[in-house]
């Protein structure tokens, strides 16, 4: 499927969080819609347009009606034909209320401020699941190394950095998702060729 016929439906209340969530996704050209309530959520499910649902748990708390419906979408496997993935945003806040849930239901979720590339790697996951996308994403550029929290580094002993290191705020995504906007209308600005018209 082409990468303009992959719908991604968002439901967030956060407007700030929905909008830096909308700006990464906009940026592998595919098609997004932010929804701030379960009603909108199930009024644009009908129209069957959509891969991936990225909803805030929140939102569809773990017994109501749009989580119940979610649950059932994301229960159809690949060989059954699924034509729709789920991915739960979970702020950290309240991470203890629904990880357990959502984990006993096999629904797959990030904990918000989440890892960009965990982020990415997760939407592409469930993308390629429903053959919304042949293939994984790219790979988080190294550029965005720019945008890392200015933290202590962690001990020389440690394999791995600690999750806050490469954590990020939803402003500083946005913000890096301005700037590569940026680059690429800049790359698209036509060259002129002051060679020889006669080669």
């Amino acid at each position: 499927m082409p990468p303009q016929q992959v719908g991604i439906l968002v439901l967030d209340d956060n407007a700030q969080g929905a909008s830096a969530v909308k700006q990464i996704l906009d940026s592998e050209g595919w098609r997004v819609r932010v929804v701030s309530d379960t009603k909108m959520l199930l009024a644009e499910l009908k129209t069957g347009e959509w891969s991936l649902v990225i909803a805030n748990v929140v939102l569809t708390g773990v017994d109501g009606h749009a989580f119940v419906i979610l649950r059932e979408l994301a229960s159809v496997s690949a060989a059954d034909g699924a034509r729709i993935r789920i991915l739960y945003l979970i702020p950290e806040a309240t991470s203890s209320q629904y990880v357990t849930h959502l984990e006993a239901a096999r629904l797959p979720y990030v904990l918000r401020p989440y890892h960009l590339h965990d982020f990415l790697e997760k939407v592409s996951d469930l993308l390629v699941e429903v053959k919304a996308i042949e293939g994984p994403i790219r790979q988080v550029r190294h550029e965005f190394g720019a945008l890392r929290k200015k933290k202590k580094q962690a001990g020389r002993n440690s394999m791995f950095a600690s999750r806050d290191t490469f954590s990020y705020t939803d402003e500083e995504l946005a913000e890096y998702e301005k700037q590569e906007g940026e680059l690429a209308k800049s790359r698209r600005k036509p060259r002129i060729n002051l060679g020889d018209p006669n080669r």
